[in-house]
């Protein structure tokens, strides 16, 4: 079962839901806030971590800086 991001159209709550494969759009999904049935699905996005290591060289950017900062060394990417 997939876990989808909706938005309250009526609190503007943001939550996640299970949903059932083969079910699409949010028919059956309640806000937890206000209990209200009118929700929307939310384009969610996502992120991953290497498998190893530490610093520029595990996140792809060997020699390079981080995506935090636009220095070569920093206390973020060592």
């Amino acid at each position: 079962m997939p876990i989808y991001e909706f938005c309250c159209n009526k609190c503007k709550a943001r939550f996640e839901e299970l949903v059932r494969s083969g079910e699409t759009g949010s028919a059956g999904v309640v806000c937890p806030e206000c209990g209200s049935k009118k929700v929307k699905r939310m384009l969610s996005s996502f992120s991953f971590k290497s498998a190893g290591g530490t610093g520029p060289a595990a996140a792809g950017n060997a020699g390079g800086s981080c995506g935090s900062c636009s220095k070569t060394s920093c206390s973020t990417c060592g």
